[in-house]
């Protein structure tokens, strides 16, 4: 039942991380939301949906194995993390914000290659 759930998981961040990835080095959209950061109700609004994907996440997958499982329970806790992080402390999110526009397309192809590794193993194309 474990696999199931982590093969699903794997699935579900790796097309998330896919798309986002994608649509930042596509559009440079990522720079857009970094100035969408000077609003504190998107930061909080966006800290809700993190916080539930992350919820979500640890609810069905909070396996510490060490082995690749451990990656989906690390991305629950971690979304779990920033969601607090952002309905609480959205003043931080704000200052952090800025120190990533230099970054922005490190980032995006973090994300495409974090995706991209999630659903090759999620899909089953290599084996966990």
């Amino acid at each position: 039942m474990d696999i199931d759930a982590t093969l699903a998981l794997s699935r579900f961040w790796g097309l998330f991380y896919l798309i986002f990835g994608g649509l930042f080095v596509v559009t440079r959209q990522l720079g857009k939301t970094i100035e969408m950061a000077d609003d504190k109700k998107f930061i909080v609004a966006t800290g809700y949906s993190t916080l539930l994907m992350g919820l979500m996440t640890v609810s069905v997958h909070n396996i510490w194995a060490l082995d690749s499982r451990l990656l989906v329970t690390l991305l629950g806790w971690a979304a779990i993390l920033k969601g607090i992080h952002k309905i609480g402390f959205p003043e931080s999110i704000q200052a952090r914000a800025q120190t990533f526009e230099s970054r922005q397309v490190i980032s995006a192809v973090l994300l495409l290659l974090l995706g991209l590794w999630l659903c090759l193993t999620g899909f089953g194309i290599v084996s966990l």
